[in-house]
């Protein structure tokens, strides 16, 4: 048994639990305050086939550093998970990598949309948490950018009853843009190549064909006022779409490329500083439903790459509950609202079970985010520098206590 004695609520009140567990162990948690364990419905542990950028051991080092216990990957790999035999070889990849590092990491994987596989959907319903749908180009090859197709996975999905998430930017609309800024070779064109108006599309389209056929839609990362509120509208039209939303809209803007340069270079990309306000706004009124970290690592030289050349995504899973603790100091999300995003609303939308995972966080410490830190392969943190308030100090998967702390 694993007895945690005088933690505390969210609510301020004192709290002892007994967790089931092979070992017996007592945590003091004086001063320690009780949060669920966290989900990330949203990342990209890079395996297989972009391992010097991340892999599973490296990444559950850093999800458990950072309070996650439970993690959605991508299927943008190399191969793309996109059959069900590429579905299984992937597991059989994931479940051999946690069990070299002995971190029994929970995890579900995402479904890619191909054009020439849709015929797989079916076949792996019961087995992935949902099909992804890049309507945009990002990492990897997969792209959905006809309405044909965009059609029958909606319907496919519908008759499956299987969530569909969108990477919601509209790329006939990007590859335009392209083409006015062809000669501009600075990081911060990136925000104006794939422009609010390309996620305007995307977004539209995405809960247009919710719909015509009742499919549930989780939109990705949600990055401006416009889209909150495209997705308030069918929320209040009674839609089952569901947004998430990224440290780093919440957290960073536009403004970063002048320090960061290619680090600051995401998909869909930082906004204006106005819609990070809208963004938090958002959560406040329950527009927003999750956070998704987006984790995303490259190496420091792939980021370091001319404009064109770079590739777009960061790291994040390992100081986004940091960042979250801190906006509570700055009285910008309650703790409530911190469970909510980064537990209590997955659980509901992705039907998920509960669990016996917790993190004690100690909301007074302070810390500076340093490079040399990360436990992400990639070895890097565009918010390297900052001072935060509050940090987790311990994880608590599958009844075993992790050290949370570096």
């Amino acid at each position: 048994m694993l007895r945690i004695q005088n933690a505390k609520s969210i609510a301020g009140t004192l709290i002892n639990l007994d967790i089931p567990s092979e070992q017996e162990a007592t945590i003091d948690a004086t001063g320690l305050t009780l949060l669920p364990g966290l989900i990330d419905p949203h990342v990209h542990f890079r395996t297989p086939g972009y391992e010097h950028k991340e892999d599973w051991r490296t990444a559950a080092q850093a999800a458990i550093s950072g309070g996650y216990t439970t993690v959605f990957d991508m299927p943008n790999t190399l191969p793309p998970t996109v059959t069900l035999e590429l579905l299984k070889e992937k597991k059989s990849i994931i479940d051999k990598q946690l069990k070299e590092i002995g971190i029994p990491l929970r995890y579900q994987l995402f479904f890619g949309a191909d054009k020439q596989h849709l015929n797989q959907i079916a076949k792996v319903k019961g087995q992935v948490i949902g099909i992804k749908v890049f309507m945009g180009c990002s990492t990897g090859g997969l792209v959905i950018d006809d309405d044909e197709s965009l059609n029958a996975i909606f319907k496919i999905a519908a008759a499956e009853n299987m969530l569909v998430a969108v990477h919601a930017e509209d790329e006939c609309l990007m590859n335009q843009n392209k083409k006015l800024y062809v000669e501009n070779k600075e990081y911060a064109i990136h925000s104006k190549i794939r422009n609010i108006q390309a996620a305007v599309i995307a977004v539209e389209k995405a809960i247009h064909l919710t719909r015509i056929y009742g499919t549930k839609l989780y939109i990705l990362h949600v990055s401006s006022a416009d889209e909150v509120e495209l997705i308030q509208k069918a929320k209040q039209e009674g839609l089952p779409v569901y947004a998430e939303t990224t440290p780093h809209h919440l957290f960073l803007n536009d403004s970063a490329y002048a320090t960061l340069n290619g680090k600051a270079q995401v998909n869909p990309p930082l906004r204006a500083s106005k819609h990070q306000y809208a963004l938090f706004q958002a959560i406040h009124d329950g527009i927003i439903d999750t956070l998704g970290t987006d984790h995303a690592p490259h190496t420091l030289a792939e980021k370091a790459k001319a404009y064109g050349d770079c590739p777009s995504g960061m790291p994040s899973i390992e100081v986004a509950l940091k960042l979250l603790l801190n906006a509570y100091h700055e009285n910008k999300l309650s703790l409530n609202e911190i469970v909510s995003l980064t537990s209590k609303r997955a659980k509901e939308i992705f039907n998920l079970p509960e669990t016996n995972d917790f993190v004690l966080v100690d909301l007074s410490k302070q810390t500076t985010i340093q490079d040399s830190q990360m436990k992400t392969k990639c070895g890097w943190s565009p918010y390297a520098g900052l001072v935060l308030t509050g940090e987790p100090v311990y994880t608590i998967l599958n009844g075993k206590t992790y050290p949370a702390v570096t």
